[in-house]
């Protein structure tokens, strides 16, 4: 389970969670804006009508292709009587259902796909939803906006020291008589020199490694390794203009990559970029 994360709603604390891209809330923290001491007998309230039966049944035969349908039309059929009841885990285990997940202990409780904790919301009160909805509306935005800010540290930690890298390539690796094609190779040979020294493998054990990814493997590098990498290039320039030898080179950046993703991965400020 991803890390959860809180909004709050009407003063109520609602917790939420991401499993495999898709969004969870806590029906036990909504329905305490009924009844803060009988949650589960409000969810159960809820679950045992008709209309929620339906459509938490419909959510699931669009989602889940292991829904157990004739289970399903038998609580459809007892849905509304007096004697009928039904709790979200008696739902799970005899549907299969995927749209609601059971947790016990101190932060378990009862949580359901977006899609069906609105609906829960609407039972509880039109204005709830409402209040529902703006505040994950506005956790969504943040997290995007979170996205777009990390997407662009990735290409600035990129971009960084990538043009001293190269000019110290250039001005003393090089020579001037080599074509095009065989400059490439010792910029492609020295890229693969950081990459051995901070990831232990070049571009092309990894591409043989995951011949179903796209791009490269910088494109899949965390934040850490991105500002190891970023001030590799870097020493990589000084000891390129020291002459020292590739395989020398190679040492000594391996010795710095582990030094420094040691040091930033207990990094408390780094982490508050994530």
């Amino acid at each position: 389970m991803a890390k959860s994360k809180t909004i709050k709603v009407e003063n109520f604390e609602i917790v939420l969670y991401s499993q495999n891209n898709e969004d969870f809330i806590s029906l036990t923290d909504m329905a305490r804006y009924r009844d803060e001491e009988r949650t589960n007998y409000v969810i159960q309230n809820w679950l045992r009508t008709r209309y929620a039966i339906e459509f938490c049944g419909l959510w699931e035969q669009l989602n889940n292709p292991a829904f157990k349908r004739i289970e399903f039309d038998a609580f459809k059929t007892a849905a509304g009587s007096n004697s009928f009841t039904l709790t979200p885990q008696k739902w799970i285990e005899t549907t299969n259902a995927i749209g609601m997940i059971s947790k016990s202990g101190r932060y378990g409780g009862t949580f359901a796909h977006r899609d069906i904790a609105f609906e829960f919301a609407s039972w509880i009160s039109p204005e709830f939803k409402l209040y529902l909805i703006t505040e994950f509306q506005r956790l969504k935005k943040e997290e995007s906006s979170n996205l777009r800010l990390e997407w662009n540290l990735r290409r600035t930690l990129a971009k960084v020291n990538y043009h001293i890298h190269t000019d110290a390539i250039k001005e003393n690796l090089i020579p001037a008589e080599l074509t095009n094609l065989q400059i490439s190779f010792i910029y492609a040979s020295e890229a693969d020199l950081l990459n051995v020294a901070l990831f232990g493998k070049t571009a092309l054990d990894w591409r043989i490694a995951n011949p179903d990814k796209e791009g490269n493997i910088r494109d899949y590098a965390n934040i850490e390794q991105l500002v190891v990498l970023s001030n590799m290039e870097s020493i990589n320039a000084v000891f390129i203009r020291q002459w020292l030898t590739q395989s020398e080179r190679l040492v000594q950046l391996n010795k710095m990559a582990i030094t420094q993703m040691t040091s930033l991965m207990n990094s408390t400020q780094l982490k508050k970029l994530k």
